[in-house]
């Protein structure tokens, strides 16, 4: 346990040392957790949050449950992120997987933003 742990971490260090978001790009953070799904939007040379969006959000519990599995719920977040990203003005980021593989919770978070336009 402690070795795949280690080259986790290897990975997230890896991945962030190559993403930096700035106020023209900001860095679209993912992290995914057992149950639940994170996403940020961070401006990095400024400090801050702009948006942010979770699978625990009170604006996704009404529509859990109309929801089939899972997966819905993420494409859920990803439209909401990209939405509120657009509504303040934010066309392109840099997208951080965090040292995850692109497949799963992930391909499914990032081509929901892509639908909505945001551009990586």
């Amino acid at each position: 346990m402690k070795n795949s742990n280690k080259r986790f971490k290897c990975r997230v260090k890896r991945v962030r040392n190559k993403i930096c978001g700035t106020s023209d790009r900001p860095r679209l953070c993912v992290y995914r957790g057992c149950n639940h799904v994170y996403a940020q939007i961070i401006d990095d040379t400024k400090g801050i949050t702009i948006v942010s969006s979770s699978t625990l959000s009170r604006y996704f519990k009404n529509k859990s449950n109309n929801l089939n599995n899972g997966t819905n719920i993420i494409e859920y977040v990803g439209n909401f992120i990209a939405k509120e990203a657009l509504k303040k003005g934010i066309k392109k980021v840099v997208f951080d997987r965090r040292g995850y593989k692109y497949i799963g919770k992930i391909k499914i978070l990032a081509d929901a933003v892509r639908k909505n336009g945001l551009k990586f």
